[in-house]
């Protein structure tokens, strides 16, 4: 019981400090705050909001990222670097530094991680607010993220996104490599799932895994999913042959490898987790120690990256077309 008091009391505080902050000046006006911030949105068709994963590793008795460290500055944009080519033919980048939770925030219990994922999201919700105030001016807005940032704008959109003006603004939301319950859009009715390659106003999501995975940190039991190589939500398998292009870059968004026809997918009934055929976990292991075996998390953008990058240009046009 006083351990759970210390936790609500931390997380009470972690409430007043975010909400006197907001109530003052939005650091986001700063923009030595931002990581990408276009000169001028209008060579591109439509804005992209885009939230990085997690690069902040955590220490000791640290469990968020701060703003102005060198170090982990440079993961950060180099992690953005590694997403952005699937967003920038069409889209004009915004994506703000935040006091993102280390992963070290994950091995904690859900009550007691909570305040260092509420700090980071406070970040995320004062740079949008920041972003619609004076930069989106009616414009098409797409929403992505991956991993953490996927986590984080699945909390924007079930805090604002009740908001009309929003909804009626949004192209999609590619939320990769977080999972997405069927309670969530139970309980947030505007939330909608993508029913195909074109809808618009809909979340594009996925998990990534090896056929042998039963469960994982990321989706303990279930989610709701597309498949990005045929564009359905049902369990049909589709054939590698609808891979665009595996594309593999480093953190300067070079591109080291690309491979056509790399893997396959289909959706498990079950899970919803997209299992993925053609590759093995021995060739593409989690890396980090806090995923399984075969799950396949890492490269979530990266086998299907040239499907997903003709599908934000596709969902644009469409957008587009529609309200016109």
């Amino acid at each position: 019981m006083l351990k759970k008091l210390k936790y609500l009391l931390l997380f009470i505080i972690f409430a007043l400090v975010i909400g006197c902050s907001a109530q003052t000046s939005n650091q986001y006006a700063d923009k030595n705050n931002w990581a990408f911030f276009p000169e001028s949105s209008q060579l591109r068709s439509a804005d992209v909001f885009l939230i990085c994963p997690t690069v902040y590793m955590g220490e000791e008795n640290s469990f968020n990222m701060e703003m102005n460290d060198a170090k982990t500055r440079a993961s950060f944009m180099g992690a953005l670097n590694m997403e952005k080519g699937i967003y920038e033919n069409v889209c004009s980048i915004y994506a703000p530094f935040y006091r993102q939770a280390g992963l070290n925030a994950y091995s904690l219990d859900s009550t007691e991680a909570e305040p260092y994922f509420q700090l980071a999201y406070s970040d995320v919700k004062q740079s949008f607010a920041y972003y619609m105030q004076e930069c989106n001016n009616g414009r098409p807005l797409v929403l992505a993220g991956f991993s953490q940032g996927s986590e984080m704008l699945l909390r924007l959109m079930k805090d604002l996104f009740q908001n009309k003006s929003y909804n009626d603004l949004l192209v999609g939301a590619y939320l990769i490599g977080w999972r997405i319950t069927e309670e969530d859009v139970a309980q947030y009715p505007y939330l909608k799932m993508a029913r195909g390659a074109d809808d618009t106003g809909v979340i594009i999501s996925f998990n990534s895994e090896a056929e042998s995975v039963n469960t994982s940190l990321l989706v303990p039991r279930s989610t709701l999913a597309i498949n990005p190589l045929n564009w359905k939500t049902t369990g049909e398998y589709a054939e590698a042959e609808l891979n665009l292009g595996a594309v593999f870059t480093d953190y300067e968004g070079d591109i080291l490898k690309e491979i056509p026809a790399l893997t396959g997918a289909y959706l498990d009934p079950e899970r919803g987790t997209l299992k993925v055929t053609g590759v093995s976990p021995e060739d593409y292991p989690p890396v980090l120690d806090i995923f399984e075996k075969g799950v396949y998390h890492l490269y979530d953008y990266q086998f299907f990256y040239r499907n997903l990058q003709q599908n934000v240009a596709l969902r644009v046009d469409k957008y587009i077309e529609a309200h016109d």
